[in-house]
């Protein structure tokens, strides 16, 4: 099928009006075949959008882009939570960290970090940043690493740097935005 779909748009990719449609259909195919992907929308502690995340499986793990929006300047930890809630002021229902693998905290710890750590998100003075980054091990699928599980997860931005070594959590503060990781749309 997919062959013919294909021969089919080269045959129309001759008329200019469809040359942008061609290029994007292999975009549709591959997520149609299969391609997970997340999303969630970050909110602060007074339910006003801080952000979003999308999330993309890759071979091997989770890509990660934070894109945030009147947040305080300075650099912050970002952390998967174990818990998709974000409930109360101090998202303390989201949990601890995504952690399926019972590791240390921290992209530096020699013994291995959780697989919800995640770089720092550095905010400039007009309160806009943006996080690239990879969850090893992490799936959107099925299993004990998936960010979609029963409970689903959070992803979670903190007030301080998180400092990539100590444990549980970094010493990277007071949770200030969160938002559910849920399938993407």
């Amino acid at each position: 099928m997919r062959t013919a779909l294909f021969e089919a748009l080269a045959a129309l990719a001759t008329l200019a009006p469809l040359a942008a449609l061609t290029l994007a259909l292999p975009l549709v195919v591959a997520r149609a075949e299969g391609a997970h992907t997340a999303r969630a929308v970050l909110k602060d502690a007074k339910g006003e959008k801080v952000g979003t995340a999308t999330l993309v499986e890759v071979k091997g793990g989770v890509q990660v882009v934070v894109k945030a929006q009147g947040l305080p300047p300075g650099t912050h930890g970002v952390h998967i939570h174990a818990v998709g809630r974000c409930d109360d002021p101090e998202f303390k229902s989201a949990g601890p960290h995504f952690n399926p693998t019972a590791r240390k905290h921290g992209m530096k710890n020699p013994e291995g970090h959780h697989a919800g750590d995640l770089p720092n998100l550095v905010v400039g003075a007009d309160g806009k940043g943006e996080l690239k980054g990879a969850l090893e091990g992490a799936t959107l699928g099925q299993g004990s690493a998936s960010l979609l599980g029963p409970q689903f997860t959070a992803l979670v931005v903190h007030a301080s740097p998180d400092d990539e070594a100590s444990d549980p959590a970094g010493n990277s503060g007071a949770r200030i935005a969160c938002g559910v990781i849920a399938h993407g749309r």
